[in-house]
Formats: structure tokens, sequence, C-alpha cells
């Protein structure tokens, strides 16, 4: 099958000031006019660094990539050097097929205008025919789903409704190549749900897509093949089950780094884990089960003071430190308002379905949706899963939750 995309150590610099820019900028193109069109030189210059730097890999067409890595990282970056908004500075990218995308929510819309006339003016920047635009319009605008605010300048749009008509433009677009930047965190999940199922069929028919998410789930169903970077450039590339362990493997290493650094004493911490034990079906405290047994995870944690929007997460590493397994309260359950005192909470799993190997596993204390982390036991505890069905990727366990009160 043929090459749709094919980055050779491409590598983009920037200026950290505007001024520095600017500068630059205009030796650059004066040195390309009197240089004959030479490429500037790739040594970084004073206050300039390398926003993406010696990213490699081949997507062949028909293929789905996902890019992942912390902010700053590269990847939005990345993602207009393969749509040509930005040339690469260093090495080469190269496409095959008709580039589409959106890369910016709003992007390419006319604030002034209505949702019905930027169909037409965005259709146009996606390389759409006026007849394809009538053509596809219908469809466009049933996708999109605005009802009468399809005649409202777009200026009024929320931006959950500028994602629905930048999105379902770009997907009637017929392009070979589509490039979608973290376009759906900000839509509700029915269109969400809409957005994959149209995403699926585009993939059936044989379009490639690169997704670029923070959501590992949505990472996982929708690509086979995971760019992960770091930094600006490329630590892991392949499997998109494999790239996301290593990508949490950092994550968590990091965090727990940081936390054995700024952690505050026990006395002076508001609430800290006391340990973590493992219960099979009969109550008793085991290091050990068979993989599809029921298991209890009990959390004791002692609060100096009273606690809300507590998190409390588990997580199982494999030997190499890969993430195997994972379970957090954000995800599954709101616990109640902790008082002073010692309070333990019990994660109930029906079925603890991991490989049959040994296990690291990490527990932590975190308060609020922004994950301010009071403690973290990273890697603390050792767990042994016997006789076990193969199981693949980052498990999600079907889990009940409960606090016991001491």
């Amino acid at each position: 099958m043929a090459i749709a995309i094919r980055s050779l150590q491409a590598g983009k610099k920037f200026s950290k000031t505007l001024k520095q820019m600017m500068l630059y900028g205009a030796r650059d193109m004066a040195a390309a006019v009197i240089d004959g069109g030479r490429v500037p030189s790739t040594n970084l210059r004073l206050g300039e660094f390398w926003a993406v730097k010696d990213v490699s890999f081949e997507l062949k067409q028909g293929g789905s990539l996902g890019i992942i890595g912390a902010n700053g990282s590269g990847k939005t970056t990345l993602l207009r050097m393969l749509n040509g908004i930005f040339m690469p500075d260093d090495g080469q990218i190269e496409t095959r097929g008709r580039v589409g995308g959106l890369i910016h929510v709003g992007a390419g819309f006319h604030p002034m205008l209505s949702g019905r006339e930027n169909i037409y003016i965005n259709g146009a920047i996606l390389g759409m025919s006026m007849k394809m635009i009538r053509q596809k319009f219908d469809a466009i605008a049933a996708f999109a789903d605005l009802g009468d605010f399809l005649d409202a300048p777009v200026k009024q749009y929320s931006s959950g409704m500028y994602v629905r008509l930048g999105f379902a433009i770009a997907v009637h677009s017929e392009a070979d190549i589509l490039l979608l930047d973290e376009v759906l965190a900000v839509g509700d999940r029915d269109f969400q749900l809409k957005c994959y199922q149209k995403l699926n069929e585009l993939r059936r028919n044989g379009a490639t897509i690169v997704f670029v998410s923070h959501n590992e789930y949505s990472i996982r169903e929708m690509t086979e093949h995971c760019l992960y970077l770091c930094k600006g450039s490329p630590a892991f590339f392949g499997p998109s089950e494999e790239a996301i362990s290593c990508y949490l493997k950092d994550v968590y290493t990091q965090r727990a780094a940081i936390m054995s650094a700024e952690r505050p004493s026990v006395g002076a911490s508001k609430a800290f884990i006391r340990g973590l034990c493992f219960r099979d079906a009969a109550g008793a405290v085991v290091e050990s089960v068979d993989s599809g047994s029921p298991l209890t995870i009990d959390v004791e944690m002692e609060f100096k003071g009273p606690l809300d929007h507590a998190i409390v997460g588990v997580n199982f590493y494999n030997e190499e430190g890969l993430v195997y397994g994972a379970n957090s309260s954000y995800e599954k359950v709101i616990l109640p308002s902790f008082a002073p005192g010692r309070a333990t909470v019990r994660i109930s799993l029906p079925r603890f379905d991991l490989p049959s190997r040994n296990y690291r596993v990490s527990v932590s204390l975190a308060q609020g949706m922004d994950t301010d982390f009071l403690d973290v036991h990273h890697m603390a505890y050792s767990f042994v899963v016997a006789r076990a069905k193969d199981a693949r990727g980052v498990v999600k366990f079907p889990t009940q939750w409960s606090v016991i009160r001491t």
C-alpha cells in the first residue's frame, strides 16, 4: 500500500520573542533571494528553540495515527507542518493526496458571516469546488445540526458550535488525509459519538487520519499507530497501546518525582495515604489472585482536616514500568467529604482481568478537578496475578467504590 505521509527527521524552530522572529525572518528571506533559495541554517540562533526536532515516521494510505504528549511537546506544530502551514526548518515532510482537517477551532471562519456562508468559504479553503460544496451542503448542515443558528453570524457561536460546523465541513471535504487537533474536546457527548462514527466510516473508505488528543481513550479507539512526543522529540512510535503506556509511565513517574521533592511532612499535609492492601472474594488479605477472580483493594488514608472532592487512583505496572491497569474515582464516582481522622476507600472489582505476571502498584490521593496531588506512593506495592487468560492493553476494570469510616 502506498505511503500517505512520510516525515524524515523533520524539525521546526521558533524564536522566543516577536522581535527576534521578525528580524530572523527578514534575514532568512534576504538570504534566500541572494543564495538562490538556499535553505536557512539549521543551527539555533540566539533566542531560538526547537519546537519539533528529528521526527521520522511513515503512515500508509488508509492508516490512522495518533499523536500524544504533554502541553508544549510539539503536537500542534507537527500537525501544522503536515498541513503545510509551517515549512520544516530541518528534514522534510512528504504527503500524498489532498490534505484537509480541523487544526484550530474556528480556523478559516469569517466572524461577521453566517454559518451558511462560512460553509462555502471554509470548504473552498479545504480544497472543495463550488459544485462539490453545493452537493455536500445539506449533508454538512445536517451533520452540524445548528438549526436556526446556521444563518446567524459565527461570531455569536459557542466553541461547541464552532466545532460542529468546522468538523462537519472537514469530514465532508473528501480529503485523502484528514488532520484533527483536539477538536472534539469541547463537543458534547452525543456529538462526539457521531464524530467517532463518521471517522470510522472515513477510515473504512480509505481516508488517512492523523488525530491529536490528550485523551488516551480516543487515541486507543481511533488509531492503530501513535507517536509520543516529549519536548518536541519523538519518545516512541509504534502501536497505540504501547505508545499510550509509555506516555502514562512518564506522566506518573514525573508526578511521583515532583511529589517526592515537594511533598510536605506528614504532620504538615492535610491528608496522606497510610497504606494499601488486597483482599480476595472471602475478604482475606492476599498478595495474589487468579485472573478473572474478584478482587478488593483497600486504600487506607488519614485526614488532618476536612477534605472535599478527593480523588483516589490505583495503577498496575508490569516489570518494564508500563501501565497495564488503571482506576480512578475521577472516572467512576464522586467520593463523599472526609472528616478529620482515618478512612478507607474500598474498590471492589468483580473481575480482575490482567495477564499472569508480577506487578508494581501505585496509589495516589488528589483533591479537585485540577488534580492537586496530596500524596503519591509510586510503584510502592507488589501484586501477582496467577493463572490467567491473555489480556491486551491498559485495562479499565468494572468497579464498585465505597468508603469505610474508621
